[in-house]
């Protein structure tokens, strides 16, 4: 298995690992060297001690900056190809193991190259939903009717549809448009185009997702294999204390006895993922809306934003109803009988876990896949609400109280959320239609491992 070295990437991609070990295949999981490094604090002696982790350069230094995307992305594709050969070859020369398939992130679709010319079976896993799969797979079509030009970027504002049943989608939420950067957006346009090129190298195309999310798209690219929600068994246990496997940042599992503490759903949880950055003005605000909608709140402020970004908790923030934690375990989290709504970026792995979790959600997209997902949330699940930003491009304290206040006095998204909570986690049962997809894989796996 070959992970994109991104936490939002490693996450589905570790929990398909695990779950093709319940089912009794052995799993070479591959990071670059400078993810392996960041996870390795969380491997301890767990389940995936039943994966053998390996990892290969990304091609840059340790002086490079690894949040530039598109220097990050260049480099890889640029360096990794013959690195992964290399090991492959190594792993077969040693004689105790041999590949059959190779899985990759549609992020390093290159794998698929190396595993056709190595004549090794391959397969791509799609880590978002499989609405912005159909719009990635399709970008020679966005540029001939006019939505985007040759580079990528929308040829005027607007919404389209990319098939009359699909729902309406708008330019400004193309997911390779919206990193905050033209030039870097440039390079990645570019770089996905090639991944997408990849896609015809092998018949399986893996999404985290399911048809009740998604029938649509699924009807307009029926190759994608829907094996969601891809969540990590072992994580959904609030009584579990240990670490949750695979992250960058340790959890501080304290929040844990703290939701013990509070009140059957008080909690507001408010998380904003890896890579989410906001200015000290849109900091300020968040602190000071916490301190107004007057709850017991759990707020996830990662250490990078004090250590690297220098944000600084306004004198006026008090606090005294909440717990802020540098990184949280999430998925216990989100199953804790204390949690009333999650304020969150609208990452895809955040998305499946609250709604598989009939959690209502405040919606607060920063780039990419996001704003798309917010979408899905706000305008097609209705199970949650959107901020509205002032003249200066703030949300304010007082739109934080008023969207909190709203949300959690709307019985009608409590209800809709927990019918959703329903459908997604069905498909996990036995017999369930991502099981069954899952399965299919698996079948798939044993009768070329037993060809070999």
């Amino acid at each position: 298995m070959l992970a994109c070295p991104a936490q939002g990437h490693i996450n589905p991609m570790m929990n398909v690992a695990l779950r093709l070990i319940e089912q009794g295949c052995q799993v070479i999981f591959v990071n670059t060297e400078f993810a392996h490094k960041q996870v390795e604090h969380s491997l301890g002696e767990q389940e995936g001690s039943h994966i053998k982790f390996m990892s290969i350069p990304d091609g840059l230094g340790p002086e490079n900056d690894r949040t530039d995307l598109g220097e990050l992305a260049c480099s890889m594709i640029n360096n990794m190809p013959a690195m992964l050969e290399k090991l492959i070859e190594d792993i077969h020369l040693k004689g105790d193991h041999r590949v059959i398939c190779v899985v990759a992130d549609i992020g390093m679709g290159w794998g698929m190259q190396v595993a056709h010319k190595l004549g090794i079976k391959g397969a791509l896993l799609w880590t978002t939903s499989a609405t912005l799969f159909a719009l990635g797979s399709n970008i020679s079509m966005l540029i001939d009717n006019g939505i985007i030009d040759s580079e990528g970027r929308p040829v005027t504002k607007r919404t389209f549809h990319l098939t009359p049943s699909m729902p309406a989608m708008d330019t400004e939420n193309i997911w390779w448009s919206n990193y905050h950067d033209p030039v870097m957006e440039k390079i990645l346009f570019k770089f996905f185009v090639q991944m997408f090129q990849n896609l015809d190298l092998t018949d399986w195309w893996l999404c985290n997702t399911t048809y009740e999310l998604e029938p649509e798209a699924l009807s307009f690219i029926p190759k994608i294999l829907p094996i969601g929600p891809l969540l990590n068994s072992s994580d959904n246990n609030t009584i579990s204390k240990v670490r949750s496997f695979g992250q960058f940042y340790e959890e501080d599992l304290s929040c844990l006895s703290w939701l013990d503490q509070q009140p059957h759903r008080s909690v507001v949880y408010v998380a904003f993922g890896s890579s989410t950055l906001f200015d000290q003005n849109q900091f300020t605000e968040i602190a000071l809306g916490l301190n107004l909608i007057n709850k017991p709140f759990l707020w996830v402020v990662r250490e990078d934003y004090n250590r690297s970004y220098k944000m600084v908790f306004p004198n006026e923030f008090q606090g005294s109803h909440g717990k802020i934690v540098g990184w949280a375990p999430q998925l216990k989290v989100l199953s804790h009988p204390a949690i009333a709504c999650f304020v969150s970026h609208c990452g895809w792995n955040s998305i499946i876990e609250g709604l598989s979790n009939g959690i209502p959600f405040l919606c607060w997209p920063y780039f990419s896949d996001q704003f798309y997902d917010k979408t899905l949330i706000c305008d097609e699940l209705k199970v949650g609400l959107g901020f509205d930003s002032d003249e200066n491009g703030l949300v304010s304290r007082q739109e934080i109280k008023l969207k909190v206040d709203q949300l959690l006095n709307d019985e009608n998204i409590r209800s809709r959320s927990l019918q959703v909570k329903e459908k997604l986690v069905s498909n996990l049962a036995e017999g369930g239609r991502s099981s069954k997809n899952l399965k299919r894989f698996v079948d798939w796996l044993k009768e070329i491992g037993g060809a070999t």
